[in-house]
């Protein structure tokens, strides 16, 4: 695990030692990031990746702008996906497997029902990452934020409520990722064309084009971390061949 994940997984801790204690109850909002990020002695990196892991345990709801509201003492005992991917590449191919669907649907539903000011979100967000393509930081938050600019962008507040579940995950993975980049030349530039081709594609209501460019997108990040991912496309042919459903009966 890395000093990053350790620091993560030991803020989180005492977070929810904190709320399960009554220190911030219910109701109550947290300190500020820069607030916690002082108090913890951690980036404010680290922070957002510890306010992602309570918010998918269920302590917290998140609000841009509006702060981290705490929403229960005791972690929900519902559907969770590990926090510690780096530990386990099978979890992490699940997850981009995962992925595959989610953001394949959420880009298709993207170029249907994109408003004016969703492209303008998604070109505006596109433009700082052009220019942070070095800059690893501000990269991976801006990678981040262009996936969640196309969730907004499908109008359907689940799209986005799920994506926010596996930010945590989607974070590590986005970090890992553009850590590899730059120590391969061009690499970034070649990711964010990938991100580009999404953009046009949803700009031109164009949802089949939008789903291949997303899927084509996380299938490449993927192979960039060497991560095996099941063949969709002989899984697919083989059920349009005549496989039997099991729910046929």
């Amino acid at each position: 695990m890395t000093k990053a994940l350790t620091l993560t997984h030991q803020v989180a801790q005492q977070l929810t030692r904190d709320i399960g204690d009554g220190i911030y109850p219910v109701g109550t909002k947290l300190p500020s990031g820069k607030d916690l990020a002082i108090r913890f002695g951690v980036s404010q990196s680290v922070i957002r990746e510890v306010t992602e892991r309570l918010r998918a345990h269920g302590l917290i709801d998140s609000r841009q702008g509006a702060g981290c509201t705490v929403t229960a003492r005791t972690q929900s005992g519902g559907f969770r996906v590990p926090s510690a991917l780096g530990n386990d590449r099978a979890d992490l191919s699940a997850v981009y497997e995962l992925r595959l669907d989610l953001e394949g649907a959420s880009a298709a539903l993207a170029a249907a029902r994109r408003t004016t000011a969703d492209i303008e979100a998604l070109e505006s967000i596109l433009k700082s990452l052009a220019d942070n393509l070095y800059t690893p930081e501000s990269a991976v938050e801006l990678d981040i934020a262009f996936h969640v600019a196309i969730a907004h962008a499908t109008h359907n507040r689940y799209y986005v409520d799920l994506l926010q579940y596996l930010n945590l995950q989607i974070r590590q993975a986005v970090q890992t990722a553009r850590t590899h980049s730059l120590t391969r030349e061009r690499l970034p530039d070649d990711v964010h064309r990938e991100h580009v081709l999404i953009f046009e594609a949803i700009c031109a209501g164009d949802p089949l084009a939008a789903r291949a460019a997303a899927t084509s997108h996380l299938q490449n990040a993927a192979a960039r971390l060497n991560l095996v991912i099941p063949d969709r496309d002989t899984f697919r042919e083989t059920l349009s061949g005549g496989l039997t459903s099991p729910f046929a009966h």
